[in-house]
């Protein structure tokens, strides 16, 4: 088996730039599959960390039709009192221009009330949080995020500094920690407000129609899911329609799934790369065997058998393909590493199962489309393949 080895290496070395071209499809498709997977699974992953940095047990309520019955922050606070109901608060989000004395830009509002900042992890990193009293008085108070401080004022100890928010001047009581996670939404402002303030100064939030829970665990969270919809129900007779309950957990779930779908069709299409590159590896052996017949005829007029010539050019071409992917994984962590420093928001990686795959796959490719030119080889007759010139 060495001596195969040895003898594989050297009739590669003998023609470089033919070998190189024949492991060209192996280099392509482990790259391919490789790069692609490192950077949807980095993508995926930064996405995932973003969706649960406040665990996977939150619900989000969207009322389509409230029946003529809106609802209000009176009974956010009743459907509070549920066991079931660890933390509830509205959201409404709005699109706004906000101004500092030297800046301006779009942010995004959210009116809200105290529990939100607690189901969506949101923590600070000066100042407080929007308070009961805040959300009673509708005052003008707002917590805006790292980002926003950053643009607007060039530092984030702007506490107790007013801001123009959709020309209504806001005292700043809090700035929020910049995100450890890197979602899609972290170079952009937000502001969040009492909601009872954005429904005073907003034309088209006079009600709730959008909130969200918090429970304690899955358990607790399915049983949120039940007792709210039962309870919507009863306000909206029974209309299953005029509202929406969505599950955080099942959504993280389809994600996964989604991922796991998108690995599988990538890999297939990486596959296809790497199966054109064994029929290469195969082609160039072909001629190989017909090359170096008289060779084999020397080698077994000395006491060569079957499986020493199989053994031989079988090894051959499984050294080519490892090549191949020895290169084809040297370029992807190359690109990889790349792709990680220019997209900042993400972090991309190799993942060692894809290598393992990679050097797996490229193995049985050189078997596979090694066997047949090994086979054909091993089969030539010593005297036949003497007399070849």
């Amino acid at each position: 088996m060495i001596q195969s080895f040895k003898m594989a290496l050297s009739s590669i070395s003998s023609s470089k730039m033919r070998s190189f071209l024949t492991m060209l499809g192996i280099i392509i498709g482990v790259t391919s599959l490789v790069v692609l997977v490192s950077l949807v699974n980095g993508a995926v992953t930064s996405i995932d960390e973003s969706m649960s940095a406040a665990g996977n047990t939150k619900l989000t309520v969207t009322v389509s039709n409230d029946k003529g019955k809106p609802l209000t922050l009176d009974d956010m606070a009743q459907f509070g009192k549920e066991p079931e109901i660890t933390e509830i608060a509205p959201a409404e989000t709005e699109s706004v221009t906000a101004k500092s004395d030297k800046k301006s830009g779009d942010v995004s509002v959210t009116g809200t009330t105290p529990g939100y900042f607690k189901i969506q992890d949101l923590k600070l990193a000066a100042g407080r949080s929007l308070k009961k009293a805040d959300v009673d008085s509708s005052s003008y108070t707002a917590v805006i995020n790292h980002y926003m401080a950053q643009q607007l004022f060039g530092t984030d100890q702007v506490v107790g500094r007013n801001v123009i928010i959709g020309g209504r001047q806001f005292l700043i009581a809090g700035v929020l920690k910049k995100s450890d996670n890197n979602g899609w939404n972290m170079n952009t402002m937000e502001a969040y407000i009492p909601y009872s303030t954005l429904m005073r100064s907003s034309e088209k939030v006079k009600a709730v129609n959008n909130f969200v829970i918090w429970a304690d665990s899955e358990a607790d969270m399915r049983a949120a899911e039940s007792k709210i919809t039962s309870l919507l129900l009863e306000r909206f007779h029974n209309d299953q329609k005029a509202f929406r309950v969505d599950n955080e957990l099942e959504f993280v779930k389809m994600v996964e799934s989604t991922n796991r779908t998108m690995l599988l069709m990538l890999g297939g299409i990486a596959g296809i790369s790497l199966i054109v590159g064994g029929i290469g590896i195969m082609n160039i052996m072909l001629v190989s065997v017909t090359e170096r017949t008289r060779e084999i005829g020397i080698r077994k007029a000395v006491g060569a058998g079957y499986k020493d010539i199989m053994v031989q050019f079988l090894v051959e071409a499984v050294v080519i393909s490892l090549i191949g992917c020895a290169i084809g994984i040297l370029l992807s962590w190359g690109i990889v590493a790349v792709a990680d420093q220019v997209m900042t928001e993400y972090h991309f990686s190799l993942s060692p199962g894809v290598i393992w795959i990679s050097v797996g796959f490229s193995t049985t490719i050189g078997i596979v489309f090694g066997s047949y030119p090994a086979n054909k080889a091993a089969r030539k007759k010593p005297i036949e393949a003497l007399r070849f010139s």
